[in-house]
């Protein structure tokens, strides 16, 4: 039932405003990430609780959390594990890497190489990991949450495109509104502390599998033809567009079909509108689009372009 699926998101969002104050569409877009099996990427300025949120929401969900700090000298390895020769055995035993999770931070994951980068593209697309040609799964609520620094690219190896496209949703992070910012400031003087997380009274989900009853529910909301062909539209037009250089793929259709889904079961509906898939249009396709280089030198935005392509985009009735 969507009313369970927007129960159990309302009270997450209760506990979480315990810790964060406002962000509430990029905790909303988190959570649709979540709800839709997929990988979000979050992009903001430091300071901005990016870490919090997402270590807040493991607590809130039951979920085992790490978080990995992506470094020029991280390897491979480092994230997925590796085979360890046990003397007294005489056998090789498996050293589990941090990927082995529910949720993943992968925090700053452009500072690190790509054939680092590349370490989570099995992991992301098939929830498995394969060291030394055997295969392991990942847990079943596997997700990553990898974090950017917009404001600093001195050193820094941007993501390949085929990567970004593992990524369901780009959540942009801003800096909050001052009466926000006044709210932080008097949560800390009152004698909060986010490095003392286990002392707010966080009310975790009572049923530690609701997040997979969660999806289960969000799976079987329903999208009409129309609105499907709505979504294919939006995401055909990113193709053709003047200022675009590469468009979205299919691969952008199916999360815009997930992720509109999530958000109805949200919104406490089994089935999607034309309005979810406006609304969830921006964080699916914003890190899908290559502009063209005069559109750049222009100061056109991917988001720019995705709000034009709506306005364009006839909605079904």
């Amino acid at each position: 039932m969507a009313e369970y699926v927007s129960s159990t998101v309302a009270h997450i969002r209760n506990e979480l405003h315990k810790v964060i104050v406002g962000q509430d569409e990029p905790i909303e877009q988190i959570l649709i990430a979540v709800l839709a099996e997929g990988h979000a990427l979050i992009e903001g300025v430091p300071g901005t609780a990016k870490t919090l949120t997402v270590k807040t929401l493991s607590k809130i969900i039951n979920a085992t959390f790490s978080r990995i700090q992506f470094t020029p000298d991280l390897m491979p390895s480092d994230i997925t594990g590796t085979n360890v020769f046990n003397v007294a055995t005489s056998n090789f035993n498996l050293r589990r890497g941090p990927i082995f999770t529910d949720i993943l931070l992968a925090d700053e994951i452009n500072r690190t190489p790509p054939k680092t980068q590349a370490a989570l593209l099995e992991a992301m697309e098939e929830r498995q990991v394969t060291i030394d040609g055997e295969t392991h799964p990942l847990p079943p609520i596997f997700t990553v949450l990898a974090t950017e620094n917009p404001i600093e690219y001195e050193g820094t190896y941007p993501l390949p495109e085929a990567q970004l496209d593992r990524f369901q949703l780009k959540i942009l992070l801003d800096y909050p509104a001052e009466e926000h910012e006044r709210e932080v400031l008097a949560k800390w003087d009152a004698g909060f502390n986010s490095k003392r997380l286990d002392q707010v009274d966080i009310q975790p989900l009572q049923d530690p599998n609701a997040i997979i009853y969660c999806r289960q529910e969000v799976s079987k909301a329903r999208m009409e033809t129309g609105v499907q062909h709505y979504a294919v539209d939006i995401v055909r037009r990113t193709r053709v567009h003047p200022f675009v250089h590469y468009g979205a793929s299919p691969r952008a259709s199916v999360a815009l079909l997930l992720c509109s889904k999530a958000l109805a079961a949200i919104r406490g509906r089994d089935f999607v509108t034309p309005d979810d898939v406006r609304d969830v249009a921006p964080p699916v396709l914003r890190h899908r689009l290559t502009l063209r280089a005069e559109a750049e030198l222009d100061g056109v935005t991917a988001d720019a372009v995705i709000m034009d392509i709506l306005k364009l985009t006839e909605v079904p009735r």
